[in-house]
């Protein structure tokens, strides 16, 4: 099955649960495909555990979810070793990031501790306990999830973490026909329940080649240099994206293409995943914390818009 219609399939299965939000559905499909992670940054309430668990069902993957609390400890994430008195021998007892699609739910109410023990996790696919290295699944796959309105008892994520992040979204509230369908689809039960697989890992993991082998012509390579470049040049930015951010972008452009159909990327796939590749991935010279994130989002569309496109 092309990479293409994997992804219509997918879509099309999350969207029983999760009503009006084909773009950023797209997006996280992009990121899946691109061997990215999602965190999705948002109020309660709006579908962001819901569109993790419809995407886990969807693949037919194996996925846990960790809900993150302020005395949770790395062992809890990435497992421990424990004397088994019967063998009379210590055992590696495999934590939940042992699967392919993570849920880490609110992980900025756990410590900064805590929190780095996904940094490899995520960087690397692989976790190490007491000197010794354990390879994750493929594929793996960590959306994490938090709140931004609540600081009480929140540890905002460092820079270092956010940066293994391929993309940052939000859902955002729903259109009021979307909302409508919400109410009428949940009203005698969770479509989430009843929803089943229409791929299996296997799927997931034969579609990789297929994304890297989309093409990347000089002028798009570029173009993505020059947007890299006016991230660290603009006097709006006081830290600019991580060469870690160009390649990002260049993968999700890749899967983007190959979600389209093509085995090339145009400048309208880099502008289509920019944004949410770029956003939480540079420090503007703002003072207003609140609004943070529109305003990250509003210097990288301007970017967007100052920087010349190829024409072919």
């Amino acid at each position: 099955m092309k990479v293409n219609e994997l992804a219509a399939a997918i879509s099309g299965n999350i969207e029983k649960v999760i009503f009006g939000k084909e773009k950023q559905i797209k997006l996280v499909l992009t990121a899946f495909f691109a061997g990215g992670h999602i965190l999705l940054d948002d109020i309660p309430g709006t579908g962001k555990t819901s569109l993790a668990r419809a995407l886990a069902k969807s693949v037919g993957a194996d996925s846990k979810r960790i809900q993150f609390t302020p005395d949770l400890l790395p062992a809890d994430i990435t497992g421990v070793n424990y004397y088994d008195q019967k063998k009379g021998e210590f055992t590696f007892r495999r934590g939940p990031v042992f699967t392919n699609i993570l849920i880490a739910d609110e992980i900025n109410r756990t410590t900064p501790r805590t929190q780095s023990a996904l940094l490899e996790c995520m960087g690397e696919s692989q976790a190490t306990v007491d000197g010794v290295t354990y390879r994750l699944e493929t594929p793996f796959f960590v959306i994490a999830t938090q709140n931004p309105i609540e600081s009480q008892g929140t540890f905002p994520l460092p820079e270092a973490q956010t940066d293994r992040f391929l993309m940052k979204l939000s859902l955002g509230y729903p259109s009021r026909a979307a909302e409508l369908s919400v109410l009428e689809g949940y009203m005698t039960e969770s479509p989430l329940d009843s929803l089943f697989s229409v791929c299996g890992k296997e799927d997931i993991i034969a579609a990789y080649p297929e994304v890297r082998a989309v093409k990347v012509s000089e002028l798009i390579k570029d173009y993505i240099l020059r947007i890299a470049g006016e991230t660290r040049e603009s006097n709006r930015i006081r830290l600019g994206m991580s060469p870690r951010g160009t390649l990002a972008l260049m993968r999700a452009s890749q899967a983007y293409a190959a979600i389209e159909g093509r085995d090339y990327v145009i400048p309208d796939d880099v502008k289509a995943v920019a944004v949410p590749v770029i956003s939480h991935r540079i420090i503007t010279r703002t003072q207003n914390t609140r609004s943070l994130a529109q305003t990250n989002d509003a210097v990288v569309e301007l970017i967007l818009d100052t920087v010349a496109a190829p024409i072919d």
